[in-house]
């Protein structure tokens, strides 16, 4: 099974539109055919971002946001990365890298083209969530 490693805000595109993001979620995610890999930073960073106020003009975020936290809470698996990662430029992404690396993830699908400028990290693919759902998703 893939391990895959999902930036947050592909979450949020999952919860305000039926794109690929939506696609990730809803037929991978959803139906187990994925393993997502999380740490708890990241978890913090979801329930943070998609409980901001801004979101509200969408209809049901809040709930639906609620529903796919409590799937990853339940499903996902937990990783503590070891080793500290200093490569992007914005600090809060190494932190996606750092879990990529623990858990030799397969894919981190990402919609930040302006700070993951490079497409592998290690063994790891970087690629958006339209590039996975075409060529890569199971």
């Amino acid at each position: 099974m893939q391990k895959i490693v999902i930036d947050t805000n592909i979450l949020v595109s999952a919860l305000i539109q039926k794109s690929y993001p939506f696609q990730i979620v809803d037929k991978l995610l959803l139906e187990n055919k994925v393993q997502l890999c999380i740490s708890k930073e990241l978890f913090l960073e979801y329930n943070e971002v998609l409980f901001r106020s801004k979101f509200s003009r969408f209809p049901d975020f809040f709930r639906n946001a609620e529903n796919l936290l409590a799937l990853i809470e339940s499903s996902a698996i937990i990783f503590i990365p070891t080793q500290k990662l200093f490569i992007i430029s914005d600090a809060d992404d190494n932190k996606i890298l750092e879990l990529a690396d623990e858990c030799s993830a397969d894919f981190i699908i990402t919609g930040n083209s302006r700070d993951f400028t490079f497409s592998t990290f290690k063994e790891t693919k970087i690629v958006s969530p339209k590039e996975y759902w075409e060529f890569y998703k199971p």
